[in-house]
């Protein structure tokens, strides 16, 4: 995908289930409901921050909105990567606000009923649980649904 331009995001009525826009971190899938996707955009430069939280790149103007934007690898204490023509920012709405997430790469979309989401299993890791909602699989692979109001949440107290 040529990710020079925006990407805007709209979610189709017409399956049945939620839709997941599933995107890499490593060699990992995860997933957000495409109802809290604004859009898909290019790497760009960010704008430092001063004494923001270590995982808060910046921020960034999109179209006169200034977003923050979180580097999911640095939140969930994986190895710096880095970045290069795969690597995105997703605008997500958070709560009240727009946000903007760094990935390694975007996948696809897929759509699941929310019985198939099974819960988190109880497993020591680096990444705190409470940004997640459950586990889906999907082709085989299972994939990590994110809550981005935890994400949110989680920027506002640092």
């Amino acid at each position: 995908m040529d990710f020079d331009e925006v990407i805007n995001i709209e979610a189709d009525d017409s399956s049945e289930g939620t839709q997941y826009l599933t995107f890499r971190l490593e060699r990992q899938e995860y997933g957000l409901p495409i109802i809290e996707v604004q859009e898909i955009k290019g790497w760009s430069s960010i704008t430092p921050v001063p004494n923001a939280p270590p995982h808060m790149l910046g921020v960034l103007n999109l179209r006169g909105t200034i977003i923050p934007v979180i580097d999911l690898r640095k939140r969930f204490g994986l190895a710096y990567a880095d970045h290069d023509e795969f690597t995105v920012i997703i605008v997500v709405n958070m709560g009240d606000r727009l946000g903007g997430l760094v990935v390694d790469s975007v996948s696809d979309v897929i759509t699941a009923n929310d019985e198939a989401i099974q819960d988190n299993p109880e497993a020591s890791s680096n990444i705190d649980q409470r940004f997640f909602r459950g586990l889906i699989e999907s082709d085989g692979k299972l994939i990590i649904l994110l809550d981005v109001s935890q994400l949110s949440i989680d920027l506002e107290k640092e």
